[in-house]
């Protein structure tokens, strides 16, 4: 009787231990991958641990204690083994970010798990529901950035990852017996080329939640205390929403407390927030009430152009058919067609497989499965 082989576990702290890890990853096939990250407790956030599974072995490589990750690249960059991330875009845009690993080959469980209409995708609902795992999340929230990390937070990042393989294998089955993998594939493909955005780019107030319902000084307000926040938040190397909440900083924007008084009489922030950052929060608001009011900032509104009675007739024949087609399918109707991809189609009215295959926002995928469809109800509805 043949015996089965021991699953080995690595926690990898140098350079030689990388180096020989590295080298065993490039006879694989397929590997899992999962990352733990300190965003909850640093102003820039890093990745703090990658883990990595291969079919009979598990490891924890500690990119704290390792300064040079070069090694991995190659092993990333083999399109000829398989990378599965479950919900990967994060992971991909911080791999990226701190370390210039780039991705061919990946396979993302989570995107898997919508495309087969899960209604649940999380990783530790996918396990519960497929293997009766339960992944033990009292250590999620914890500071991964802390050195030397316990024995037990080591054995948890270990095990999110384990499951990564058995899981592809099976998800790949279903979605080829419902002829959807080539779907996942096309999307996978298209996800592993995101990488990190550039929010240094204009006001800090745009795409803050609440900020469009501000006038031009409540905006200057705004855009003071944020300024703020991410000095005070730098010089601490703290996340910001541990300086001072969103959804305070919206409430002074509001109330705009001009001295130290009202601002304790706002309740708007507690005792020790005010000592700490009561004067600073007064300046910033000072500073925003003496804009001249020709200076004072605007929110940047997109005006929805006027779309022709026509154009509104496309949509909503195309919205019925994409939702009735997605109830057939027991999918999310965003997975046929987004939104924004619905109206860029009623606008440009592509007659032809040609035409459509040419947008840039369609996929292969949806322009082969449902193309002739999107073709007919433009052609009917004229």
């Amino acid at each position: 009787m043949r015996r089965r082989r021991a699953h080995r576990h690595l926690n990898i702290t140098t350079h030689p231990e990388l180096d020989r890890f590295a080298e065993q990853l490039t006879k694989q096939r397929i590997i899992g991958v999962d990352l733990e990250a300190d965003s909850m407790y640093h102003f820039r956030e890093k990745v703090c641990l990658i883990q990595i599974a291969a079919p009979h072995t598990t490891a924890v490589i500690d990119p704290l204690q390792i300064d040079n990750l070069a090694v991995l690249k190659p092993v990333f960059k083999n399109s000829g083994i398989l990378k599965v991330f479950h919900g990967a875009d994060y992971d991909i845009r911080s791999l990226y970010r701190d370390f210039k690993i780039s991705i061919n080959n990946l396979f993302d469980t989570e995107l898997a798990c919508r495309f087969l209409g899960f209604k649940e995708t999380g990783l530790e609902a996918v396990l519960i529901k497929r293997y009766n795992v339960h992944l033990d999340k009292k250590y999620q929230r914890k500071d991964w950035s802390k050195r030397p990390l316990p024995q037990e937070m080591i054995a948890y990042a270990a095990k999110d990852v384990r499951y990564l393989i058995p899981l592809a294998k099976s998800l790949q089955q279903e979605l080829k017996n419902k002829g959807r993998l080539s779907w996942v594939e096309e999307e996978c493909r298209h996800l592993s080329k995101v990488r990190p955005t550039n929010n240094n780019l204009g006001p800090l107030f745009v795409g803050f939640k609440g900020a469009g319902k501000l006038g031009p000084r409540g905006l200057a307000v705004l855009e003071e205390l944020l300024q703020m926040r991410k000095k005070i938040a730098q010089q601490q190397d703290s996340p910001l929403f541990r300086i001072i909440g969103n959804k305070s900083l919206l409430m002074l924007a509001e109330t705009r407390p001009s001295n130290l008084n009202k601002l304790r009489k706002s309740e708007i922030l507690g005792s020790k927030q005010i000592d700490r950052y009561g004067q600073a929060v007064v300046t910033a608001v000072t500073k925003a009430l003496q804009i001249p009011i020709k200076n004072l900032p605007k929110y940047p509104r997109k005006t929805a152009p006027m779309v022709p009675a026509i154009v509104a007739k496309r949509v909503k024949e195309l919205r019925t058919w994409r939702d009735r087609t997605a109830r057939q399918l027991k999918v999310d109707p965003a997975i046929i067609g987004t939104k924004a991809l619905i109206s860029a189609i009623a606008v440009q009215k592509p007659l032809t497989i040609s035409s459509l295959s040419k947008m840039k926002a369609l996929k292969t995928w949806q322009t082969k499965e449902f193309g002739h469809d999107i073709i007919d109800i433009l052609k009917s509805v004229g």
